[in-house]
């Protein structure tokens, strides 16, 4: 099997990285940004695909994450892909900091395109996921939640809205953008999430993300050691 991660950020994913001994590949994605690790885990292949750097700062976003997801895809031809990343969610819904969820649906919540009904489904996205991630929560003692994306890392009175009518938990910036990718490759999609900042705590979100940064990820590579050895063993 060959498991490729998409992840935005250095931070996100170095105690990962660390854990797995998996090994940067020079050059994998040239010229584009993207960075490749590479390690064999019970038998099969696990990849880590950095989004990349530029102007000295993480490329995060949809934009960054597509062109990973594109490029992962073709050519690696992975079996399944897997988002995994830090996330914002809802005190009011339970979330606490740290706290790992598995993605059980996901959307853009930030695309306010106007018009008929095929033009909002398409804005919305609602796309596809992993179809065994309650199989695997219920398994792995995961909470599971509806991911949306959206551009800016603060939110919005019409990006609240837009969450609470869809019955969004847990607020990224990347998450849509690869299961779009995914969706025209049909490859399956899993969305490990850890909360680094509660959106109705009132705090500063950019302050309250950086606090916890650390915390969550290092949440993240525990959720993922278990997802690999579910996954491979």
């Amino acid at each position: 099997m060959k498991i490729v991660y998409i992840v935005a950020m250095v931070a996100e994913a170095k105690p990962f990285i660390e854990h797995y001994g998996v090994e940067l590949q020079e050059g994998f994605f040239a010229p584009l940004p993207c960075m490749c690790y590479k390690a064999e885990v019970h038998n099969n292949e696990l990849y880590v695909v950095l989004n990349g750097q530029q102007h000295g700062s993480d490329l995060v976003g949809c934009e960054a994450a597509s062109v990973a997801t594109l490029s992962a895809i073709q050519k690696i031809n992975p079996d399944i892909i897997i988002n995994s990343g830090t996330c914002g969610a809802f005190k009011s819904n339970g979330a606490e900091i740290a706290d790992v969820y598995l993605g059980n649906a996901v959307m853009f919540h930030d695309r306010r395109v106007p018009g008929d009904d095929e033009w909002g489904t398409q804005a919305l996205g609602n796309y596809p996921v992993y179809d065994k991630v309650l199989e695997m929560a219920d398994a792995l003692g995961f909470k599971t939640g509806k991911v949306t994306t959206g551009s800016s890392l603060d939110m919005q009175p019409c990006d609240k809205e837009i969450i609470e009518q869809n019955g969004g938990e847990l607020k990224d910036m990347e998450g849509a953008a690869v299961a779009f990718v995914c969706s025209l490759f049909q490859k399956p999609i899993l969305f490990v999430k850890s909360v680094t900042d509660l959106c109705d705590s009132g705090a500063e979100t950019f302050e309250e993300f950086s606090k916890n940064l650390a915390k969550a990820s290092e949440a993240l590579k525990e959720a993922n050691i278990k997802i690999i050895d579910y996954l491979t063993k």
